[in-house]
């Protein structure tokens, strides 16, 4: 069986339990500067 989950802030259990576990971050982005989201990109 395959299971995904998505979204912030996973319990340690979560992860201790899962095979495979990613975590992204963001580097840059524009929203931090001020900028609102685009139309087909963001929402």
């Amino acid at each position: 069986m395959e299971l995904v989950v998505t979204g912030r802030y996973a319990p340690d259990s979560f992860i201790e339990e899962a095979d495979l576990v990613t975590e992204m971050r963001e580097v840059k982005h524009y929203y931090t500067e001020g900028l609102q989201a685009r139309k087909g990109v963001e929402f």
